[in-house]
This record gives structure tokens, C-alpha cells and sequence, in this order.
């Protein structure tokens, strides 16, 4: 894009003008968005193409070479590009792709439920795609006509790839929901506890929504606070296509000089780059840590309590349990001293200094990812209230700085309408997430899978859990984002049949007994927009490089399940995937007319090979979050019951659930470090990865950048290290109860004491499939983390509870091999 056009209103330039501009090289510069003519030329000589794309890792040009991508170039205008684009280019290529659609023997000689023990093992037969579509139309027939439609499962929960057409999680559930359907999920794995809690906090769930932006941070905040949050790392990605202007934010800060506090148990990249004060409470502890500031703001008379009466209802309430009036004991700094680990000193200069600055809480996801999790989200706020700087440009708190580029302003843009899980509306139909009347939430399906007829109780409702014995899921990778995976697997063997759409060989799709091979997002076309929150561009996805092997995309292999289930123009509408992408941006051009901007046509967008830019207002660059409910909080009350931040909840109250009293309470979990009924002395910290997006393009070759001895990397204190006589680089076994696992050792002073790392999303490798309990030979956290929910409030997962041990392994070292074919004979 030229950067008058992204600076101006698009209704700027005509569509007679754009293409008179179009047809002669020097008027490229005034052009809504060059097309790179002489480059292109240069290109061709060469016989290479760039073609425009992009990815959850940001927009990039695709160097296509005699049909093979040989690189991901970086768009030009990307602030801070990744070096993750070349993980995601080997994705098309890697040893682990998935060539032709395949078969378990056992299920397909045996049929459905057979010899379960025996999933994972790599024992598949090749089939045809014919065949195949036929097996998985007929097997949810048979599981519905046996079961009823509550047995089949749309799970298909996972981070699936952007795009408007190629949504392989809203494509299955369409599909389901034309033939018949189906139980669905709610909630997610990344805020689970966070979006259940908040609403009754807060009035939304806030977890994505926009924060006050960086321009405003950078101008007014005093005292930013990273708690348990590291953007550095977790903004390299994006649940659309990664913008990356966090890093452009944090750069502002650093330029402005703001201080800046990180407390973590580990020394982030964030605070690193910031030259910020590292804080290391104890994990899972900061409850009693963010107790023991409040009593020291509210007993030194530090809190504001004009906003607390304005603004806040029930801080009387909380009141007595914070002083100690309701228990006998006060949660003072010397208390929470005792927790945390920190200095009962450090702790009250921790409450002045919020205090006296303008002071941003910036709270990552991670705290919420354990017991009790929905405590830590709510006492926050809670703290935050207390300062009453809620409201005020640089002050309060943001729950979006985690990831995405949270707090990168938003542009004027329209907004691109999506396929929906429910066929009609020439719009793409539906957008609802739930596709079902049938709702588990989303961390509880192996507690389903094992107790079906029992009920839950979930968000002040009664669940009865239903039985399933087909499980479909497309684009996500539950053998990677769920907890306690020897429970899994023992869950599993209740399924009869297990369908997985993927384009490699993960754990997940080793477990199923249909595997169906799909196209990575570059082969094959789609549209999206540009970063979560800025929403700057829209950008072609366009097809890099021709599918590999027999791959199919999501859409069209639904497509042909629909219809052999009679529903196949239902399902696609008779529209081609060109007629839907293209769809998509005429609506939203008429969309930007409204707006005053007036867009190229589709052609001339599409070819011209560049994201089509939108102007930014200042008053989106200089966004306060709650400021307007400052200004007037009867006009623009939250949705809370009262309108206000909700400090007691007489709803969470009158569901009477013990583990989630109506205010923020510290709770001891099952498990922590130091904790009074904790067998194992390490914590674990299962903290986003820093080389991948979760499970994604650890089976490529970048997962090479990082790992150790092939293995995924354990980080250490070097005391914890030399107590075990474990050296940097060794090999070394974690384990638990639950299970163990082997890691490369990397000692780093950079973890505090008592606590490891192994990152979330390793792929699971059991050295024996078919054993419950079997090493795990590369690196999967989740064989060590429980299964166990947050609470009865929001049944979310605990993926940072958990502690274990770690020894140096001496062993004869077992073969990693998730990362190659399963079964060289069968595989072809």
C-alpha cells in the first residue's frame, strides 16, 4: 500500500482513477496500492513469483520457484517480523505431512470400536478419497441412528488457520448441523476461567477486547505493570493475520521511558527488552500477593474510595474478609509474604508505588490457567478499583496486552463477514459458535467421554453429560492443548470412532481411526483481515503453491460429505470458493461505503498483490478503555447487574458453589510449590512457546532453532540444576503422579528456583502407544498437568497447576518419531 492510501480515506480515488493510475508505471506513486510492476518484472526473469498470503505468524510474499515455495519473504510494511515464517513455509514440505487419506487397520477390518488399546500405533491403511468420504459420511449415519445426534461430537476446538472461507472449525459444524446434528462445546482453553468470571465482574468478558492503546501508555503511564504477561513473546502471533504492532507499542514505551515491572516466575522476553524490574512470586501465589497490596493500600489509606462508591458495588462486603474482620485473618503484607515468597517490604512498596504513579496492570492469561483460576482475573480488577485510575488515560488495567497485539490502535475498516456453521442468508448464514443445542464446556469432553448421564454443574446451570461415541475435529489438536494426557488417553478408548482433518502426522491424528489430508492455508485460497485489533488491512490469501500429495481443502472435503448426505448444495450454496471470497469483500465494501470509503473492485484488489489498507481516527489511536463509563457511568453503565464493577456478586453467591465464593478470595490449590499437600518440589510452568504457535510447526524444521538433544527444552535454575547434578544440555526425565516425559535440560538463571518450564505444545511421542503411562519421548507438558477444572463456575482447564520432579535420564535414549510418517509401509 502507498501511504497516501493508507492515510486517506479510501473513497479518495475512483475506481476510473485507480485504473487509469494502474496502466502506467509512473503513477504508481499515487496509486491506492502499487502493484509493484517492474519488481514483478524483475521476478519474472528470474523465473520466481512473489504471491501475497498471509498467516497467523503475519503477511508475507511466497517465492514460488518451478511450483515450490523456496521462501516466506516478511510483507515490507510489517513492523517486526518473525522468524517463524520459515517454520511455517517447511509446514507444506515437513517429513510429518500427511500424504493420502487413511484408515486404522483395526477399525477398518473390525469396524467401529475396535481394539482401541491399540490407537496411536501407526498402523494404517491408505484409501481412497471416494472410499474415505464414504466411510465418514456412513459412520455418522450409523453413530446417530444408534445413539441419537448427541453422540457425535463437533469438537474441532483449536487455533485452525485465518480466513474468511476456510474455517475448518465453522465448516464442520455446518456440516453436522445440515445432517443432522450434533454436541458442540463452549468456552476455550486460552481465558476459560477469565471470559466466565468477567461478565459477572466487569459486565463482558474483556479477555478480547481492546485495551487502552500504546500512543495513550506511552503518553501518560508512569508504572507499567506485566503480570504474568509477555507480549515480547505471545504477540508474535495472531488469532487473524499477526499485525505485530505491539512491538511498535512497547518500542514507544521504552522510548518514553516508562518503568516497568514484570512479575513472573520467569524473566520474559518483555521485561528483558524493557530493562524492567523482574518481581518472582511463587506460581499460582499471586492471589495472596495482589490480597496483601490491597490490605496495604486500604490500611495506609492509599485507596480511592470516592471511585470505589461511584463506580464499584460490594467493596463492603470484600472488606471484612480482607482485614480479617470475617476469618481472624487479616491478608496483610506479612501474610501473603508467607505465600509468595517475596518480602512482606517488597510487598507494601509494591502498593505505595501503584499508588503514587499512574499505574497500567497488563495481566496475562496464564494466572486464570490454574485452580481456582477465576481468582486471580477478579482480584485484579479488584486492585485495580482500589487505585481508581480506571478510566484514565494510562491507568486501570488491560486484559488484551497478552497476545495479539492488544493495546495496537484500530482503524477505520469494515469488518469482513465470515462462512457460517449454518447454511442461508447469502451472507455465509449463521456465525454462531455453538452450532448445537448440546453445549459441554470445551476442557471437559474427557470428563464427558468417561461420565456420561452425570451432571455438571457449569455458570450457575446444570449440565447432564451426553454420551459420545464419535468424535470429529478439523484444524486443532486435543492430543496437545488438553491436560492430563494418560487420563485422555484412557477417555479415548470410549470412542468408537475418532475422524481428524489435518495436513500432519500429530499425535491427535495418529490417534484417529479416519484421517483425511488437508491443504495447508497456501494451497489454497481465502481472505482476512489484518491483526485483531488494529484491523489496518485486508489481505488476499491467496494459493502459493499447488496441494501436496492427495490434500484437499476443509472446504471441499465437506462439501462432499454434505453431499453424500444429501445436503451438498445446502452446504456450499452452489457458490465456488472464489464466488464466497469474493462475497465476503463485496460486503464489505458496501459496508465501507457506508462508512465513506469506497474500495477498489474485487478484481483489482485481488491482483494487485498488496493488503488493502484503512485510515486510523485519533480517537481509536488514543482509545482509553472505560473512559466513557468514567465520564458517565449511569449513561454508559457495564453490564453488570448493577452497572458497576462488581467487587461481591450476589449471582456467583446465590449458586453456592464452594469453590467460587462472590468475592476474591485466595483458595489453596491442589497442588503448588511449597504447598501443604504437595508431593513433588518443582513447579511447573507451561508457559506459551517461544518458537510456535502452541502445537503448531513444531513438526518442521524450526523446531530445530530450540530444541535440545531433539527434545523439547526443560528450562532450570542452576540451583535446582546442581541439586540433581544436571548440566545444560543433558537429557533429562520429568515426572509426576500423572506421567513422565524428556526434555533437554537448559539451565538459565532466568527461571526462579523451584520452578521449570517445559512450554506448551510439544508434540506427545509415547515410546509404547498402547501403554497408558509410557514415556513420552519428546517433550508433551500435558503429560504432567491435571485435568482437573477451575471451578464449578467456569470449568476451565488448569494447564499452570501442577509440580513434579526432574532427574538426569541415563538411559539408552528412545527414538523421537512423531515427527516422521507412522507407518512407512502403509503411509506410502
Amino acid at each position: 500500500m502507498s501511504s497516501r492510501f493508507s492515510d486517506a480515506p479510501v473513497s479518495a480515488f475512483s475506481r476510473r482513477r485507480f485504473l487509469q493510475g494502474s496502466a502506467a508505471t509512473v503513477a504508481l506513486g499515487s496509486m491506492p496500492f502499487s502493484m509493484s510492476l517492474l519488481s514483478r518484472g524483475a521476478l519474472a526473469q528470474s523465473g520466481q513469483r512473489e504471491i501475497l498470503s498471509g498467516s497467523h505468524w503475519g503477511a508475507f510474499k511466497g517465492v514460488v520457484e518451478d511450483g515450490r515455495a523456496v521462501e516466506f519473504k516478511p510483507w515490507a510494511k510489517d513492523p517486526h517480523p518473525t522468524p517463524m515464517l520459515e517454520g511455517v513455509r517447511d509446514s507444506i514440505y515437513s517429513a510429518s505431512r500427511i500424504r493420502y487419506p487413511m484408515v486404522r487397520r483395526a477399525w477398518l477390518e473390525q469396524g467401529p470400536g475396535a481394539d482401541p488399546d491399540s490407537r496411536g500405533d501407526g498402523d494404517f491403511v491408505r484409501v481412497s478419497w471416494e472410499e474415505a468420504v464414504d466411510l465418514v459420511a456412513r459412520e455418522i449415519t450409523r453413530v446417530r441412528d444408534t445413539y441419537g445426534q448427541q453422540a457425535v461430537y463437533g469438537g474441532s476446538y483449536g487455533w485452525k488457520s485465518p480466513g474468511k472461507l476456510h474455517n475448518c472449525k465453522t465448516l464442520l459444524r455446518r456440516m453436522l448441523n445440515l445432517t443432522g446434528g450434533f454436541t458442540s462445546s463452549i468456552g476455550d482453553y486460552s481465558t476459560g476461567a477469565a471470559q466466565v468470571i468477567l461478565p459477572y465482574v466487569t459486565g463482558s468478558i474483556e479477555v478480547y477486547e481492546q485495551c487502552t492503546t500504546y500512543p495513550v501508555l506511552a503518553e501518560h503511564t508512569e508504572l507499567m505493570v506485566y503480570w504474568g504477561c509477555d507480549p515480547r513473546n505471545n504477540s508474535q502471533i495472531s488469532w487473524q493475520i499477526a499485525d505485530h504492532g505491539a512491538f511498535a507499542g512497547m518500542e514507544s514505551l521504552k522510548e518514553a521511558g516508562v518503568e516497568t515491572i514484570s512479575i513472573d516466575p520467569l524473566l520474559t522476553q518483555t521485561c528483558d527488552y524493557l530493562d524492567g524490574e523482574w518481581i518472582a512470586p511463587k506460581p499460582q501465589t499471586d492471589v495472596p500477593l495482589m490480597l496483601g497490596i490491597a490490605h496495604t493500600l486500604y490500611s495506609e489509606d492509599l485507596h480511592d474510595q470516592e471511585f470505589l462508591d461511584r463506580y464499584t458495588s460490594g467493596f463492603d462486603e470484600f472488606l471484612p474478609y480482607l482485614t480479617g474482620e470475617a476469618d481472624g485473618q487479616p491478608k496483610d503484607a506479612d501474610w501473603a509474604a508467607e505465600l509468595c515468597g517475596l518480602e512482606a517490604d517488597t510487598i507494601r512498596d509494591l502498593a505505595r508505588r501503584f499508588a503514587n504513579h499512574r499505574t497500567m496492570f497488563a495481566l496475562g492469561y496464564s494466572m486464570q490457567r490454574q485452580h481456582h483460576g477465576e481468582q486471580s482475573t477478579w482480584m485484579l480488577v479488584t486492585l485495580a478499583c482500589m487505585l481508581g485510575q480506571i478510566g484514565l488515560p494510562g491507568g486501570g488495567y488491560g486484559l488484551s496486552y497478552h497476545y495479539s497485539s492488544g493495546g495496537a490502535p484500530t482503524h477505520e475498516s469494515p469488518i469482513l463477514k465470515a462462512i457460517g456453521d449454518a447454511a442461508g442468508g447469502g451472507d455465509g448464514g449463521s456465525v454462531d459458535e455453538s452450532g448445537s443445542d448440546i453445549m459441554i464446556p470445551v476442557a471437559r469432553f474427557v470428563e464427558t467421554l468417561l461420565n456420561p448421564g452425570e451432571t455438571m454443574d457449569f455458570n450457575g446451570n446444570e449440565i447432564e453429560l451426553p454420551l459420545v461415541k464419535l468424535a470429529y475435529w478439523a484444524g486443532g489438536n486435543p492430543f496437545a492443548h488438553h491436560q492430563d494426557r494418560n487420563e485422555m488417553l484412557r477417555a479415548w478408548r470410549e470412542l468408537e470412532t475418532f475422524i481428524v482433518h489435518d495436513f500432519q502426522w500429530t499425535a491427535t491424528a495418529r490417534h484417529a481411526d479416519i484421517v483425511l489430508p488437508t491443504t495447508t492455508s497456501y494451497e489454497r485460497n481465502d481472505i482476512e483481515q489484518l491483526g485483531d485489533y488494529a484491523l489496518s488491512h485486508v489481505v488476499a490469501m491467496k494459493k502459493i503453491v499447488e496441494p501436496q500429495f492427495e490434500a484437499r481443502s476443509d472446504f471441499d472435503i465437506f462439501a462432499d460429505i454434505a453431499d453424500k448426505m444429501g445436503k451438498g448444495y445446502e452446504f456450499t450454496e452452489g457458490r465456488s470458493e472464489m464466488d464466497w471470497i469474493r462475497g465476503f469483500y463485496e460486503g464489505a465494501k458496501i459496508e465501507a461505503r457506508a462508512k465513506g470509503m469506497e474500495m477498489p473492485v474485487f478484481d483489482v484488489f485481488w491482483e494487485s498483490n498488496e493488503p488493502l489498507g484503512f485510515p486510523l481516527k485519533d480517537e481509536q489511536k488514543y482509545f482509553v478503555r472505560h473512559e466513557a463509563f468514567r465520564e458517565d457511568p449511569i449513561l454508559n453503565a457495564l453490564g453488570t447487574a448493577t452497572g458497576k464493577f462488581e467487587i461481591y456478586s450476589r449471582a456467583i453467591a446465590e449458586y453456592g458453589y464452594d469453590d467460587c465464593p462472590p468475592h476474591p478470595t485466595w483458595l489453596e490449590p491442589i497442588e503448588r510449590l511449597d504447598g501443604p499437600t504437595t508431593r513433588y518440589p518443582l513447579s511447573i510452568a507451561s508457559n506459551h512457546p517461544r518458537g510456535r504457535l502452541h502445537s503448531q510447526i513444531c513438526g518442521t524444521s524450526f523446531r530445530e532453532t530450540y530444541a535440545v538433544q531433539g527434545r523439547e527444552p526443560c528450562w532450570l535454575n542452576p540451583q535446582d540444576a546442581a541439586e540433581r547434578d544436571i548440566r545444560d544440555g543433558d537429557v533429562v526425565r520429568v515426572f509426576n503422579d500423572r506421567g513422565q516425559l524428556l526434555a533437554g535440560a537448559v539451565v538459565t538463571e532466568a527461571i526462579m528456583p523451584g520452578v521449570i518450564r517445559v512450554q506448551e505444545g510439544g508434540w506427545f511421542d509415547p515410546v509404547k502407544p498402547s501403554e497408558i503411562g509410557s514415556l513420552c519421548s519428546y517433550g508433551d507438558v500435558n503429560v504432567l498437568t491435571p485435568g482437573i477444572a477451575t471451578s464449578k463456575l467456569a470449568q476451565a482447564n488448569c494447564g499452570q497447576t501442577g509440580v513434579a520432579d526432574v532427574e538426569k535420564f541415563t538411559d539408552d535414549l528412545p527414538e523421537v518419531t512423531v515427527f516422521s510418517q507412522p507407518s512407512p509401509r502403509d503411509a506410502g
